[in-house]
């Protein structure tokens, strides 16, 4: 298993060099490219996220997004993430580890999530921080119901394999500034 552990601390090193010189080149298009691919997905409760240093920004998505859109809260370690109701102007305040969450407001049940990530790979599987917050919450999500991943990130996040375990949740797609790559 350490064997396990030192791969991804290398492969989580490799991508956050990788996002921080693409943060620094622009987004491009990006959010555009995934505004036009959750059009398809209108009306259904979508979870976003806000981004925090050099992630890529779902916000201009999220904002025109038809249908609730919910940004994760992190209860505590080991438990999945629930999502609050968000829209522009939402009051905000700091939660876990710095990232913004609503003030107050309803609980969404996303059918659609936008994943960030430190590096993806070929075949959908995602790097993220290490606390298995999204894995768990994409597993339990579809267990109740078909529930859609997916990725947005930089094209220069992704790796040739990133390192996975049995509860990593495959992403379905995973949209970067030059397009959308859907996955099996």
């Amino acid at each position: 298993m350490s064997g396990l552990v030192e791969r991804k601390a290398e492969a989580r090193k490799a991508g956050f060099a990788a996002r921080k010189a693409a943060f620094a080149k622009g987004q491009g298009q990006a959010a555009e490219l995934l505004a036009d691919f959750l059009a398809a997905h209108r009306g259904k409760a979508l979870a976003g996220y806000m981004p925090m240093r050099t992630e890529i920004d779902p916000l201009p998505a999220m904002a025109v997004h038809q249908g609730p859109v919910g940004v994760p809260v992190i209860l505590g370690a080991g438990q999945a993430l629930r999502f609050r109701d968000w829209s522009p102007g939402t009051a905000m305040v700091a939660g876990e580890f710095g990232a913004l969450i609503p003030a107050e407001g309803l609980w969404v049940e996303p059918e659609v999530v936008v994943v960030p990530l430190v590096a993806f790979d070929a075949r959908g599987f995602r790097l993220g921080y290490g606390g298995g917050f999204y894995d768990r919450t994409l597993e339990g999500l579809r267990a109740l119901r078909p529930t859609l991943a997916v990725g947005f990130a930089f094209d220069a996040q992704e790796l040739a394999e990133v390192p996975i375990e049995p509860t990593d949740q495959r992403l379905d797609a995973v949209i970067t500034e030059s397009g959308v790559r859907l996955f099996g």
